[in-house]
């Protein structure tokens, strides 16, 4: 999505110069907004490709920005945040962020995260077929194959493996995911359930399952399937 419109909310002025200029020179428009109500306006007026979103603003938190942006817009917001901002990174991916950078990041992981939030809007969610590196899933079957051999994976296994991958390369809380996977509001808080269905997802999934390299854990927040760059 090359060309796409990114609206850029900070207040840090030099935050904003650094990703205009690497934006822009990725091919991306962008606009600037150094604060929350500055930045909804100009979301509304402008209707941005994607959005990056500065937790800590001056007039209001970052997070009230992205809930006031969710009630009219699904457009994919990317999310900064500094390393003790864990329980607003938390609420914000958990209430439609779809990923976050944390301060200092570097701008090729930036640019990462761009291509990906993007290329979910793009994508058709109904694509019969994930494949992911050496993984290959097929979601009407439910069949998983690790370089053309088949995986033997149990329902929850299986499921799990689904809602990462059909959200490969962005985090997944673990809220999230117990949500989607087990479906009952009950599981919310038994993150344990994940640890371990992780665990033998990695036994069956990756190389070195000690050294994980594609089911990746995001301490404190949930799990990333990492997928290559197309």
């Amino acid at each position: 999505m090359i060309g796409a419109r990114i609206l850029i909310v900070d207040d840090e002025s030099q935050i904003r110069k650094l990703l205009t200029v690497t934006l822009q020179a990725h091919g991306y428009a962008t606009d600037e907004a150094s604060n929350g109500h500055e930045g909804l306006v100009m979301a509304e007026q402008l209707r941005p490709d994607l959005i990056i979103l500065d937790l800590s603003l001056p007039d209001m938190k970052g997070t009230s920005v992205l809930s006031q942006i969710r009630s009219w817009s699904n457009v994919p917001v990317v999310i900064l945040t500094v390393h003790d901002d864990e329980t607003d990174k938390v609420f914000a991916l958990d209430h439609g962020a779809d990923d976050y950078i944390t301060k200092p990041f570097s701008m090729g992981e930036l640019m990462a995260r761009v291509r990906v939030a993007l290329r979910h809007v793009a994508q058709s969610p109904e694509e019969p077929v994930l494949t992911l590196g050496h993984l290959k899933i097929d979601l009407i079957h439910r069949v998983v194959e690790r370089q053309g051999e088949t995986v033997k994976l149990t329902p929850i296994e299986y499921d799990l493996l689904r809602v990462l991958a059909l959200s490969a390369g962005r985090v997944m809380t673990h809220r999230q995911l117990l949500r989607q996977v087990w479906g009952e509001q009950s599981y919310e808080s038994e993150s344990h359930y994940l640890r371990i269905y992780v665990g033998h997802l990695r036994k069956k999934i990756e190389d070195d399952p000690t050294r994980p390299r594609l089911i990746i854990t995001e301490p404190g927040v949930g799990y990333r399937l990492l997928a290559p760059e197309k």
